[in-house]
């Protein structure tokens, strides 16, 4: 069902199932999110809290998700780190599974906040540092072996790949013809990638997922509140959650911007996310600094892989606006790996001067 689909009618009724006060509701759609489908829930003007329809088909074990959240937000307690909560069912679940809707799930809203798509702000880049960082320092005492793979080898560049040539093998020729370039371009990278060694890293509870707008923010100020949309936390390495930051922080474009043009690697921008970073004790072991610049590469090529190959598939992952729109962002994301790739010795340079290995 299409979020349009779901009636004032629907959406209270779903609402009623959960432990909040009985009042008068409405509701706003909020279309930014690719996967499930959101929705604010208010009470005369003051949002109150996010109703959200579970992506079941993308994320089929939901009891395990939401257990990855639960023991999440255990950890997730400090004086500058925002709390969101779960709102039980009326039988104390986390979640409602409904017959005919599907999987659904309550959070409280937090009020006077906001998120960026983009950001030109080193301010902005600078929060988003230190709230990733952060993030990482209190779930580290969270013991990786308790959380399920929510998405089963969710950065795993050879299954990718695999995936990526079974869609060309099945693609149209209309298909491929547009997206020759962007083939040829993903299969030269998954060469060179897959000739740089990346061992001995630890393993941690890593967000999965870190693009900008998945960090909440202060309306006044610009303070970074916390990390929302943890439905891909789960294990991981942390240059994994470097590089999905770096691809949309120092980039100050569109992920499907067409005019190539504007998309840049943002030094400024960069560094400010470094020192960000580094405003938290020092927590990464060296193998990891190491990987970071890794991760900047493969973060944004990962996931322009990933919109190719869901375009050759004729778009049954990710929600497009219009057809080609997952051959735009594949194609803007391949141009700004292009361009991180230029940078390893800037990037590799400006880790080792901000940021320090533990002992």
């Amino acid at each position: 069902m299409a979020i349009e689909k779901y009636t004032p009618n629907i959406v209270n009724k779903l609402l009623a199932r959960f432990r909040v006060p009985e009042m008068e509701y409405h509701f706003e759609p909020l279309t930014q999110g690719l996967i499930n489908d959101t929705f604010l829930i208010l009470h005369g003007d003051g949002p109150l809290y996010i109703l959200q329809r579970i992506n079941h088909t993308v994320f089929p074990n939901v009891e395990g998700l939401m257990g990855n959240i639960q023991n999440a937000f255990s950890h997730l307690h400090s004086t500058s780190y925002t709390e969101i909560e779960l709102v039980p069912t009326k039988e104390g679940r986390a979640f409602l599974e409904h017959s005919e809707h599907g999987f659904w799930r309550v959070m409280t809203y937090i009020s006077n906040s906001t998120a960026y798509d983009i950001t030109q702000e080193t301010g902005v880049a600078k929060e988003a540092g230190r709230i990733i960082g952060e993030f990482h320092l209190l779930l580290k005492a969270a013991d990786p072996s308790k959380y399920v793979d929510t998405i089963p080898d969710f950065h795993n560049l050879e299954k990718r790949s695999l995936q990526f040539t079974r869609a060309l093998k099945k693609a149209k020729n209309g298909k491929t013809d547009l997206a020759k370039e962007a083939i040829a371009f993903a299969n030269k990278t998954l060469k060179k990638l897959s000739e740089i060694p990346v061992t001995d890293l630890p393993l941690r509870v890593c967000h999965n997922d870190t693009k900008l707008n998945n960090i909440l923010f202060s309306k006044n100020g610009n303070k970074a509140l916390c990390l929302i949309d943890l439905d891909t936390l789960m294990q991981g390495y942390f240059h994994y959650d470097f590089g999905d930051a770096v691809r949309t922080i120092a980039n100050t474009a569109a992920e499907d911007e067409q005019e190539h043009s504007k998309i840049t690697f943002n030094k400024p921008l960069f560094e400010a996310f470094i020192d960000g970073l580094a405003l938290n004790k020092p927590f990464l072991q060296q193998t990891e600094l190491d990987a970071l610049v890794m991760g900047a590469i493969l973060m944004p090529f990962l996931h322009g892989l990933r919109a190719l190959t869901d375009f050759l598939n004729n778009n049954i992952y990710y929600k497009v606006a219009y057809e080609n729109q997952n051959l735009d962002r594949c194609r803007s994301l391949f141009n700004f790996t292009e361009k991180v790739l230029c940078e390893e010795d800037y990037m590799r340079k400006t880790i080792i001067e901000k940021l320090a290995a533990i002992d």
